[in-house]
């Protein structure tokens, strides 16, 4: 048990309960626990294998590497279309956890394992994805922004990518394009502060 961590589970939650079973679950491994984005995170040295979270429909174990599982029982989902590794194992309640706690322990051992293994998830390459047109003649005007966006990392070009291309609208991409285009001349990702 990591002290820091204790917050998350004492503070006021629908799902205390739960989040609870599942910290007794992952102890009972060799991860260590740690706190990242403000939720316990449990690692195999000091890589990210499996995390809790919550919302409010649901709460969730979020396998970092979930699409290198083989999930003979079909129980991990791809939380949006853009995740391209992290698998959740969504609950309602206790009893999710409680009729499926040898399954879950089965499935953290075998994250483990890939952990061990050093595999990799095999990402898009940003040049997979659809580059908005308005953010492309705003690099086709801008020689600094063309420099400045293939300097940053992959994620980062993914991310911003993905940002500008989702609205339906012109109008929207364009501000968008525009708000945050001194983020990416200064290096920073589309969450930078």
């Amino acid at each position: 048990m990591n002290p820091q961590v204790d917050f998350f589970f004492k503070k006021p939650s629908q799902w205390q309960q739960e989040y609870k079973k599942l910290r007794e679950i992952l102890l009972n491994t060799e991860l260590e626990e740690e706190l990242k984005w403000g939720v316990p995170c449990y690692t195999f040295q000091k890589a990210n294998v499996v995390l809790i979270h919550g919302f409010k429909a649901y709460y969730a174990l979020l396998f970092h590497k979930g699409v290198l599982l083989k999930d003979p029982y079909g129980i991990l989902i791809r939380q949006t279309e853009n995740v391209q590794a992290a698998r959740q194992v969504r609950f309602t309640d206790i009893q999710g956890i409680t009729s499926q706690s040898d399954l879950l322990s089965a499935y953290i051992a075998e994250a483990i394992d890939i952990e061990k293994s050093g595999v990799k998830v095999e990402f898009k390459k940003p040049s997979d994805f659809k580059i908005a047109e308005e953010f492309q003649r705003k690099l086709n005007e801008l020689p600094q922004l063309n420099a400045a966006f293939n300097a940053l990392t992959p994620g980062r070009q993914r991310a911003y990518l993905l940002h500008f291309s989702a609205p339906k609208q012109s109008k929207t991409r364009e501000s968008r394009v525009e708000k945050y285009l001194e983020n990416i001349l200064n290096g920073k990702g589309l969450d930078d502060q």
